[in-house]
């Protein structure tokens, strides 16, 4: 197994490029090991609807990025206090779902610090029943990847916060996540542990089980250094995919997003069609004078095909010039109630 050096880069859009890179341009009969640590970001599985999962004015409003990776499972949250790892080995069928081949040499690695950690029937990582690990996979006809996330020392806080949807009623067939109550490492370990122990030197505890060597040789343990021609496919992959909209946001399965509003003359209901990130239909609901009926159906066919983006949203409702004062309906309310 050789371990590649991502030269410690902390994008999860060129982290996941590489990794895809690795998975589906290098020779198929050679392992390979990433550990890596990415600035705040939302990871979404492959077939996941935004939407459903993330709270999306909070992590634009603090520039977290939002990012689909090309495996399934659920959305994660990572930042500086989250180490990833990501095995990319050779296809092999009894591998596929087989999440303690993997996962072994990091439980015993965990448990060397102290750490009561073990495997959970849904494949994640628990500690005395709180979830310090996710993990998914996704293969190839050559290779395959089974990569997944270790809570250090992240801010549980803002792991919360962007992974909270707002309250919303979404119907899709889209994979949904299954939360848990979530915990780090570090709380685990003793205060000497906690004051001497950083991500450099819990990298190296892991290094050590899974490449079964000792401390002082973990220096010496075989590394791949990604070349110019490499770095050209991974540039390339970003900016064409994982530095996208499209493939970020539009690629999450269609849905109907269906929100209600209270005005002084009643309530307002709107259900939303989405499909490849744009508009399909609005069907509004509760109108019950003509005028602000023909403003609704006026807003509906400006709405349609516009793409799903808060700005583009705003943008699209200013100019079917609403008669705010006339129609006792202002055009922020009415972005709340097709947005998110």
């Amino acid at each position: 197994m050789f371990y590649i050096d991502n030269q410690g880069i902390n994008d999860p859009r060129i982290n996941l490029a590489i990794e895809e890179h690795v998975l589906r341009n290098f020779a198929p009969d050679h392992k390979y090991l990433m550990l890596y640590v990415n600035e705040p970001s939302v990871i979404m599985g492959k077939h996941q609807n935004i939407y459903e999962e993330v709270n999306v004015d909070f992590v634009q409003q603090n520039n977290i990025k939002v990012v689909r990776r090309v495996s399934g499972g659920g959305t994660v949250y990572h930042d500086l206090g989250n180490l990833n790892f990501s095995f990319l080995v050779p296809h092999d069928s009894s591998k596929l779902n087989n999440y303690h081949y993997f996962l072994n040499p990091i439980v015993e690695a965990l448990q060397s610090l102290g750490v009561p950690a073990e495997i959970s029937p849904r494949n994640d990582l628990m500690a005395a029943g709180k979830k310090i690990s996710g993990n998914a996979q996704f293969s190839t006809t050559k290779r395959m990847v089974s990569h997944g996330t270790l809570l250090f020392n992240s801010e549980i806080i803002h792991l919360s916060q962007s992974l909270k949807a707002k309250t919303t009623t979404i119907q899709s067939k889209s994979i949904k996540s299954v939360r848990s109550p979530v915990a780090n490492v570090y709380e685990y370990l003793n205060s000497e542990q906690q004051s001497g122990l950083d991500m450099e030197q819990f990298k190296k505890v892991l290094l050590q089980y899974i490449f079964k060597t000792q401390p002082n040789e973990v220096s010496t343990i075989p590394t791949y250094t990604l070349t110019q021609d490499d770095w050209e496919v991974v540039n390339k992959l970003v900016k064409e995919k994982y530095n996208t909209w499209e493939w970020n946001y539009a690629r999450s399965p269609k849905c109907s997003i269906h929100k209600t509003h209270d005005f002084d003359w009643g309530t307002l209901a709107a259900t939303v069609d989405i499909k490849k990130g744009h508009i399909q239909g609005v069907n509004f609901e509760g109108a019950h004078h003509g005028e602000l009926q023909a403003m609704l159906a006026k807003l509906t066919h400006t709405l349609t095909q516009v793409k799903f983006d808060k700005n583009s949203l705003k943008k699209a409702i200013a100019t079917a010039n609403i008669e705010e004062g006339k129609l006792n309906i202002k055009e922020s309310q009415i972005l709340q109630l097709v947005w998110q």
